[in-house]
């Protein structure tokens, strides 16, 4: 039997096996050597939004587009300090595409700042996700008055234009967001409301899909929603009925009214995977301070001038953290986790649901998330010895693998299910 490396805890959903035959320079079998093999990568999407980098990374706003997030404040924390506590959890990042702050006057997109940003995740091997292409909040004002019919084409060459620009860099897109909501929602002048109530939701969320695939054809786009009832269901029934292809399913869990527990979360899950397409957690929050009165049915109504992240809801926090990601890995078809906010300070709603204070301090949920990604679900470094064939057997995470043996190493892959593979490792 070959040496094994394997990680501490298996989850079958997530976990894949190979027999790794290490072949030396000379493409002879390295028998009976030591092999260090690591983890360097998961497949799994651990996710969070880079909004407060923008202005860190991407450079200082131009005159009329904010820094902020939809409906909060940019962080203060240095570059160092941000990217340390970002990179050493997460592998995808959100960026936002916001129409209303992108192109806050008509024909001047904020472009370069997003892109300088979207190279600089990508430059470090994580993978950038847009949010988003079509959705009925924080839409221009030069919108507004316009005939519909120019509406619907200049949004039409929004989201053409937006997948094409940034294809290669950014190939992950929420196509449209809160479709369900869309052709009734009363926000003001808005005229991406009165788009989708004139054509309907199906038309609408087609003509998103439909021009965002125009513009890349390989592009992994999104359905994404916060109502995760019986309405959401029977949207995605009828589009997939009417042959809109979407590639995955977003699922909003903002939790700040408490978490919402085990049992709901894997009956939720399952109703939604019954359409067999992947399923992605876009935007989760759980609080580590008081909760959120129950009775608030529309949490944008919840405004106070202070909640304050605390040790007993920080403990909480941790504790729930762990029990949704276990829960969530667990579960077949979700592919992605994108928490929404990685600091306090500047969180939707003022609310402490990031892995770190205002002050950019890690709270408890920080090491209890990097102890289930970076230890638990993660091969460290280990040492195996190969056998009189030269094989060894690796068993861990879907994700990319390094072999090392007599200072020279290979990468190699664990995908789906259990595999052979053959490595040769160079001069």
């Amino acid at each position: 039997m070959p040496s094994v490396a394997r990680i501490p805890t298996a989850l079958p959903a997530k976990t894949a096996g190979a027999d790794v035959v290490v072949l030396g320079a000379d493409g002879a079998p390295l028998a009976d050597a030591e092999v260090v093999v690591e983890q360097t990568s998961h497949a799994f999407g651990f996710g969070n939004i880079g909004f407060d980098f923008l202005p860190l990374v991407g450079g200082p706003a131009p005159e009329g587009v904010e820094d902020v997030e939809a409906f909060g404040t940019a962080s203060s924390l240095d570059l160092e300090t941000l990217s340390d506590a970002w990179l050493g959890l997460f592998n995808q990042v959100t960026l936002p595409f916001y129409w209303g702050r992108y192109e806050p006057r008509r024909g001047e997109p904020d472009r370069e700042r997003l892109r300088r940003t979207a190279q600089w995740f990508a430059d470090r091997g994580v993978t950038v996700k847009g949010h988003p292409l079509l959705w009925h909040t924080i839409t221009p004002s030069w919108l507004a008055g316009l005939p519909l019919d120019e509406v619907e084409q200049l949004q039409r060459e929004r989201s053409r234009g937006l997948t094409a620009e940034f294809a290669g860099l950014i190939d992950v897109w929420d196509a449209i967001n809160e479709a369900v909501i869309m052709p009734v929602f009363d926000n003001g002048a808005n005229r991406i409301t009165d788009l989708a109530r004139d054509r309907g939701r199906i038309a609408t969320v087609k003509l998103a899909f439909e021009e965002a695939r125009a513009g890349n054809p390989s592009a992994t786009l999104l359905i994404n929603d916060f109502d995760l009832g019986s309405a959401y269901e029977c949207l995605i029934e009828g589009l997939l009925e009417a042959g809109v292809a979407i590639d995955a399913i977003g699922l909003q869990t903002h939790m700040h009214q408490g978490y919402r527990g085990e049992e709901w979360t894997t009956a939720m899950l399952d109703r939604f995977a019954r359409y067999g397409l992947p399923l992605h957690m876009t935007e989760t929050t759980i609080v580590s301070g008081h909760l959120m009165p129950p009775e608030i049915d529309d949490l944008n109504d919840y405004r106070i001038p202070d909640w304050p992240s605390t040790p007993e809801g920080e403990a909480r926090q941790a504790d729930e953290l762990v029990r949704h990601y276990r829960t969530l890995v667990g579960h077949p078809s979700v592919r992605v986790i994108n928490a929404w906010g990685i600091t306090d300070e500047g969180a939707w709603l003022g609310a402490p649901v990031g892995v770190l204070r205002k002050d950019g301090s890690r709270k408890p949920s920080y090491d209890a998330l990097h102890g289930l990604i970076k230890g638990e679900w993660w091969l460290a470094p280990t040492t195996v010895r190969t056998d009189a064939e030269g094989r060894i057997r690796v068993e861990g995470f879907e994700g990319g693998y390094r072999a090392t043996a007599g200072g020279a190493s290979a990468d190699f892959g664990l995908t789906g299910g259990d595999g052979a593979i053959t490595l040769r490792l160079p001069a």
